[in-house]
């Protein structure tokens, strides 16, 4: 009888994927990956603007409630997808996740623009949230596990920072696709949740030619195939006209095949043998989602009800802050590679929050207008924005590989959570715009989490930048871990930079 099972070694099996992966060069293949991989980000950027604008509000007689019910549910769901495929993408492998996720979401935000009524609606937002809940999992897991250590830390930032440019091109079409000079009531929004699925075809086509992550094969006994997708790249790097050095044998591992983990087994692993780490964590996901929601969802209000701008004008005061958070990511994302995280995360975190606070006092003072606190606000995302980002980078490479996708899911639906309370907490400080105090009380109290979520990371977080994912957390199969955990990066560039240092 035939299967189509892939050969699983129990074996121990020395293997040097992992230095092998880490030696690589810039090339063609990695921008494969970046576009491929990171344009998930572009595209819910892109569909919460949409969902943002309600012009399906009109059609389907909805109220704010239940406009706002629209994205709860979006987030339930990308909790849900965050856990359900968060463990797969661990047990399955990356790539099919990674295509099953993005084609779950491709499909339901496509039937979401047919929608006949709210309750359609629901289920559509629902089934779309589970496909970038999962996006998130497996695709930072796969990012980090095929990205070079010398280039992880600036190409994870800015990829998860493109969010912004996806919310910056919602934001414009819905000045075209809310227009009803120039589209019918019923007709723009529909088209709105089309362009999400028309780019998203021609991603689907990138991502079949992105290979499984070496070191997934490699840690689930598929050493052989993990050797020969390897061998491919390399293949692939030389025929670009680039020069690989041998890697020494020194630098191999050696593993056993790895079974789906038991829950007790991966709690004992984040709260038993790595409680730091895991602190670190959920501080920094906690701390920047509590203050992106914050601001992100009650900034008309606030422009609203306190510089008395007209709501059509919404859009245009938006655009220099989405802007704002994705100049941060890109500008400031090699410095965490080559400054340090912790240095990073410290200062991405406190000017954050520093700037906050002084909008605080400014606001409080009401001598700010629309434009200037804008201003403010750009300036406190583009470090808070970097900030961000380095969050799913950071619970990305500190834990096993065994359970990088859960450990993404679990700290990623922390965050959510926490970050669910800021919007309706916010806009109760709000108010009806007559009283600035409570308000006031309430950026003081963002500003200070942010900058506690940056001193949390500081003093316990762990200097990942250029070092191997294995150097950095040993995986669970590893015979060997105590021998790989001394060795030198394999990255013999780093190597010559670390001499010439010493």
């Amino acid at each position: 009888m035939s299967t189509n099972a892939k050969p699983v070694d129990d074996r121990p099996v020395s293997t040097l994927v992992p230095a092998r992966m880490d030696r690589l060069p810039w090339t063609r293949f990695h921008w494969s990956i970046v576009v491929g991989l990171g344009f998930s980000w572009v595209l819910d950027g892109l569909e919460i603007q949409i969902v943002a604008s309600a012009g399906f509000a009109d059609e389907f007689n909805l109220n704010a409630q239940q406009v706002g019910l629209l994205g709860t549910v979006y987030l339930f769901g990308q909790i849900a997808g965050a856990l359900i495929f968060g463990r797969l993408a661990d047990n399955l492998g990356r790539r099919k996740l990674f295509i099953l996720t993005l084609i779950i979401y491709l499909v339901a935000s496509g039937l979401a623009g047919l929608s006949w009524n709210l309750g359609s609606l629901l289920v559509l937002r629902f089934v779309a949230g589970m496909g970038i809940g999962g996006e998130y999992s497996a695709i930072n897991s796969a990012i980090d596990e095929l990205i070079p250590s010398r280039y992880r830390g600036r190409v994870d930032i800015a990829i998860n920072g493109t969010y912004w440019g996806g919310a910056a091109l919602g934001s414009a079409a819905n000045l075209f696709l809310l227009d009803r000079d120039i589209f019918a009531e019923n007709v723009g929004w529909r088209i709105g949740f089309f362009i999400g699925p028309i780019l998203g075809l021609a991603i689907i086509y990138l991502r079949r030619h992105i290979p499984e992550s070496p070191r997934w094969l490699m840690t689930h006994g598929r050493v052989p195939e993990a050797e020969k997708t390897v061998d491919d790249i390399e293949r692939r790097i030389i025929e670009e006209g680039r020069e690989l050095e041998p890697v020494d044998q020194s630098q191999a591992m050696t593993v056993t095949a790895s079974k789906s983990l038991p829950f007790r087994v991966i709690a004992g692993v984040l709260f038993r043998e790595y409680p730091k780490r895991s602190l670190v964590g959920a501080t920094m996901m906690i701390t920047q989602s509590f203050l992106y929601n914050a601001i992100f969802f009650t900034y008309a209000l606030v422009l609203q009800n306190f510089y008395g701008t007209d709501p059509s004008s919404t859009q245009y005061y938006f655009f220099p802050f989405a802007i704002g958070n994705l100049l941060g990511p890109l500008l400031l994302g090699h410095f965490f590679d080559s400054w340090g995280r912790r240095k990073m995360i410290l200062l991405t975190y406190g000017i954050a929050g520093i700037v906050l606070a002084l909008s605080a006092v400014l606001f409080s003072a009401d001598v700010l207008t629309a434009a200037t606190q804008t201003i403010l606000w750009c300036i406190a995302f583009f470090f808070a924005s970097a900030g961000a980002s380095s969050a799913y980078l950071t619970v990305s490479e500190i834990f096993p590989i065994e359970l990088r996708g859960q450990a993404i899911s679990y700290f990623f639906t922390i965050g959510q959570i926490a970050g669910s309370v800021a919007p309706l907490l916010y806009g109760t400080l709000i108010g009806d715009g007559t009283d600035r105090g409570p308000l006031t009380v309430g950026y003081f109290v963002g500003a200070a989490m942010m900058i506690i979520g940056g001193v949390v990371a500081f003093v316990f977080g762990v200097d990942a930048e250029r070092r191997s994912l294995e150097a950095i957390t040993n995986p669970l199969s590893a015979v060997n871990p105590t021998q790989w955990n001394s060795l030198e990066d394999p990255d013999p560039q780093t190597r010559r930079e670390r001499k010439r240092k010493n």
